[in-house]
């Protein structure tokens, strides 16, 4: 009677140690996918801010003053059609 209540201590000490050895286990698994999805997450928008920047910059930056000097941007306020058209037709 003694061996089989240290067989059932046995038992159970094995089924309590893997419990908390799958639990353990478990929670290690859905912490790296989510470390994962946050790191994915940081990455899509570290490229969205990049993309947004370059975008600012292309919008900021002078438009189109070319080697002669003409604004070629009609949406610009310091756009000159004469000087535009000139340099169209070669006669600048």
């Amino acid at each position: 009677m003694a061996a089989a209540q240290g067989v059932n201590v046995l038992r159970y000490s094995a089924l309590v140690a893997g419990l908390v050895y799958g639990f353990y286990h478990q929670s290690s698994i859905t912490a790296g996918i989510k470390r994962a999805d946050a790191d994915r997450e940081y990455a899509r928008q570290e490229r969205l801010i990049d993309q947004a920047k370059a975008e600012w910059k292309r919008k900021t930056q002078p438009q189109d003053a070319n080697s002669t000097g003409v604004i070629t941007d009609p949406e610009n306020p310091k756009f000159d059609l004469e000087a535009f058209l000139k340099l169209k037709t070669g006669e600048a």
